[in-house]
């Protein structure tokens, strides 16, 4: 990659970064249900420790902090990134059951009105 397209890219990446940085609350859903390519992990380690203890971020995700190293593909941001997150923070923990699997079970057994 050349000079030019490197600017570019940094760029590119300072623009985002600082969008996501200025947001007054941040949520991240359903982080770690897949993977993140290498430009994604760092983005998401950059946005992370930008906001560290000056924005509010919520994050939902079903995996333990432990298997957070599946989701960067290199383990040392992974690291930090759940250092910075769990520091000074609120963790709400819900469970291993779904709310939306179990909901549709409830919404399932309800008896079905008939077509008019």
């Amino acid at each position: 990659m050349g000079g030019p397209e490197r600017l570019r890219l940094r760029s590119l990446r300072l623009a985002c970064l600082g969008r996501y940085a200025r947001i007054e609350l941040l949520v991240l859903d359903e982080l770690g249900y897949l993977a993140l390519p290498a430009g994604a992990a760092e983005l998401v380690f950059q946005v992370t420790s930008e906001r560290n203890e000056r924005a509010s971020l919520i994050i939902t995700t079903n995996l333990p902090f432990g298997e957070w190293t599946k989701v960067f593909p290199d383990p040392r941001p992974a690291k930090a990134v759940v250092d910075r997150l769990t520091h000074r923070t609120h963790i709400i923990e819900t469970g291993s059951k779904s709310w939306r699997f179990k909901h549709g079970l409830t919404q399932s057994k309800r008896p079905r009105r008939a077509a008019a």
